[in-house]
């Protein structure tokens, strides 16, 4: 057929699917949703907010909307006769093969977490060595005398390998409480601490393993005014003692978002108290005598404050190694010599092209974990010598674990875009002996030799070059017909690496191609790509994302009609300003617990710790950059935009379900008719889960299901128009 005879039939085709599409709901209308507008004044400027009423959300109004809406989606999205077929190929690739990680060694046990095939939630496991026998210690789901949804937020093993503390939380709240474990008999021991939600990197055993130091927070707060305590095995935690924190020390002088932790270490006398200051990416560190840890009265001193801009520290016997991005916005490894109160940092790995990320202390080396080129690098530093090197590893991905092993070996988890997760097992000082796979997860079995991943610099508005990566079936035909999800973030300094997923077969197998956006406000090219978006000019985010959008239309992979884009929790911020000022670019979008009121966040409990990431609208500059970015206040009545899908969880304690809510029904009174035109806007409702930690694998397939259907239903795609 003649190229330009095949398009016209395709448009066509696209413009019959459309008519249908609107003739099913030519007659349909969306839930009432009551308008109470609410006037604030800010720094002069007049902001009206119709559905601030929504911000209460315990009120039986909101409640028994948010179920009215929910049940409006979930009927339309039942129209869509493709989706049963998708969500059953979903759960085919989910259940490919096993998952796991955790990973934790310790007195030569290896503990991690595992889901097998037709398994809904990761369980606890534990095995003799790293290949011996294996048994599951823990499911969440079928905890004796405790029904419900549980998932296991955090766990940490006891030095002599016996006992294990862990977060236990229902509904995907993230509201943890502590249990400790036997690891011989798989019982719980009488502790229960509640308010223990935040300790989401574990606890801190002590070297005896007769308790642990975790972080607890009031039953009024949720990320504020958290202090660490002093708990030992078998006594009332409320009789706990608390060392560092809120109200622990007047000379601390805690602020309302600061967030402390306690990190041990087997071979250091002293304690290394963590402080996180909002969602700032810059930390502080204090150090004590372990001995000593008295209550308020511990002597603690403060070798690391913001102004040293460290992201990441840890002890090794009476070093402190850190990462500090003062001098280098790709960062330098350094350390300190805890002995000598007045010592310096000394710099041990200089600061190079790739951005250092994290570390990890072995017995007789650190190592650090580096982005290079948008893959992992692991560099070795040894301890006595200070020597570096390189870590070989066998392909290009993601190094998701290091573990260093006593013997001086690693136990380390990497993926790659088309490479399966693989647990491995290497031998660093031995630069000539292969990587050795082990067998501690079943290999997943399908087959990803027909899919390729690409990496590409796109230039943005001012001219700065933003990577994109492209996930593609490898015949892949470039005439614009491709259907296309393109997705962004862009806080934090969080990096979106390349990372494996069996379930995207389901897309590309239909053709289709899945890219990722690595937008300014991330952390790929160091904290000068994370200040590229950071409040005053938080903009490029959006303006990164269009420009990947743009480039993808331009280069014919997709077209307008084909792309659809998604941002996430933060990344609601990303796709809502797609949306929000470039509507011509997408058929579609996702915003999944998004952070869409970027005037009223500040107000939740977990405001305070996010201004220092977004703004804070006390602040007349901040303000004006929120307001004009902010997707809630963008939409403007009667523009045409895409179809949007807006999910939430409604147990979200992150992003608050009333937020995604509100950003919903604007765009749906914004646009009445645009049901009828067969491009609704819905909310997506699970109440049975949170910010997305802690759901099950059925819920996380349900909601893809649902998503990839009702775009594929805007790409006009056969069998996906709406049944009536």
């Amino acid at each position: 057929m003649n190229p330009r005879l095949k398009r016209s039939a395709a448009s066509f085709g696209l413009a019959l699917v459309t008519t249908l599409a609107q003739s099913a709901f030519a007659q349909a209308t969306y839930p009432p949703t009551p308008q109470k507008p609410v006037s604030d004044n800010y720094h002069g400027t007049v902001v009206v907010d119709p559905y601030r009423w929504m911000e209460d959300m315990k009120a039986p109004e909101f409640q028994s909307w948010m179920k009215t809406q929910s049940a409006f989606a979930a009927d339309l999205l039942g129209q869509l006769p493709g989706r049963a077929a998708l969500r059953e190929r979903l759960g085919q690739l989910s259940d490919a093969g096993e998952s796991t990680g955790g990973y934790e060694v310790v007195a030569g046990k290896l503990f991690y977490m595992k889901r097998a095939p037709g398994q809904n939630q990761a369980r606890l496991w534990q095995r003799e060595g790293l290949e011996g026998a294996e048994r599951e210690l823990l499911d969440p789901n079928n905890l004796p005398g405790e029904p419900g949804k549980h998932a296991i937020d955090w766990y940490s093993v006891s030095p002599n390998g016996k006992l294990l503390a862990l977060g236990l939380s229902k509904g995907g709240s993230e509201n943890s409480v502590l249990r400790v474990l036997d690891v011989a008999s798989g019982k719980f021991l009488s502790e229960s601490i509640a308010h223990t939600g935040l300790n989401e990197g574990g606890v801190a055993w002590l070297p005896d393993s007769s308790g642990f130091a975790y972080n607890r927070h009031p039953a009024d707060e949720r990320y504020n005014k958290s202090a660490v305590y002093l708990h030992k095995l078998g006594q009332d935690a409320a009789k706990d003692l608390a060392v560092f924190g809120w109200e622990v020390s007047a000379r601390h002088k805690f602020a309302i978002p600061d967030l402390p932790y306690l990190r041990l270490s087997k071979d250091s006398h002293f304690a290394l108290a963590e402080v996180l200051h909002g969602d700032a990416v810059d930390h502080s560190f204090w150090v004590a005598p372990l001995k000593q840890l008295k209550g308020a009265a511990t002597p603690w001193r403060r070798v690391i404050g913001p102004q040293d801009r460290v992201i990441h520290a840890a002890l090794a016997g009476d070093k402190l190694y850190a990462l500090t991005q003062k001098t280098a916005s790709r960062r330098q490894l350094v350390s300190l010599d805890l002995t000598k109160p007045q010592a310096k940092f000394k710099a041990v790995l200089p600061a190079g092209d790739s951005v250092l990320q994290t570390l990890e202390v072995g017995d007789d080396a650190v190592y650090v974990k580096a982005l290079d080129a948008g893959v992992s690098k692991l560099w070795r530093v040894e301890r006595k010598s200070g020597a570096i090197s390189t870590v070989a590893l066998p392909f290009e991905g993601t190094l998701r674990s290091v573990n260093a092993l006593k013997d001086g070996k690693l136990l380390v988890l990497l993926e790659g875009w088309t490479q399966a997760p693989q647990s491995l097992l290497i031998a660093p000082r031995k630069p000539g002996e292969a990587p050795r796979q082990l067998s501690i997860q079943k290999p997943v079995a399908v087959d990803t030799s027909g899919v390729e991943a690409r990496r590409v610099m796109v230039k943005s508005h001012d001219g700065v070059m933003v990577p994109l990566s492209i996930v593609a079936p490898k015949a892949a035909a470039l005439d614009g017909q491709r259907p296309t999800i393109l997705t962004g973030y862009g806080a934090y300094g969080i990096t979106l690496e390349p990372r494996f997923a069996a379930t995207r077969l389901a897309w590309t197998e239909r053709g289709g191609v899945l890219a990722t956006c690595h937008v300014r406000g991330g952390g790929e090219l160091g904290e000068e790509w994370h200040q590229g978006a950071h409040i005053l000019n938080k903009q490029n985010t959006v303006a990164d994302f269009i420009a990947c959008a743009e480039w993808l239309i331009a280069n014919k992979y997709t077209s307008p009609a084909k792309l659809a884009g998604t941002g996430g929790s933060a990344g609601g911020i990303t796709i809502g300003g797609t949306i929000t000022q470039r509507p011509d670019l997408l058929a579609a979008a996702q915003s999944a617990v998004g952070l869409s009121d970027m005037l009223r966040m500040e107000t939740t409990p977990n405001g305070a710790p996010n201004v220092a990431e977004f703004g804070t609208v006390a602040n007349p500059a901040h303000f004006k950059s929120m307001y004009a970015l902010s997707p809630y206040h963008r939409v403007q009545e009667g523009r045409a935009y895409p179809a949007v899908i807006v999910t939430t969880g409604a147990n979200d304690p992150r992003v608050e379900a009333w937020i995604p809510a509100k950003l919903a029904a604007r765009l749906q009174a914004a646009n009445p008719d645009g049901l009828a035109r067969g491009k609704p806007a819905i909310l997506r409702v699970d109440f049975e889960a949170g910010h997305g930690m802690g759901s099950g694998v059925s819920q996380r397939l349900d909601e893809t299901a649902d998503v990839w259907s009702f775009f594929l239903w805007q790409f006009g795609e056969a069998g996906f128009a709406p049944k009536r």
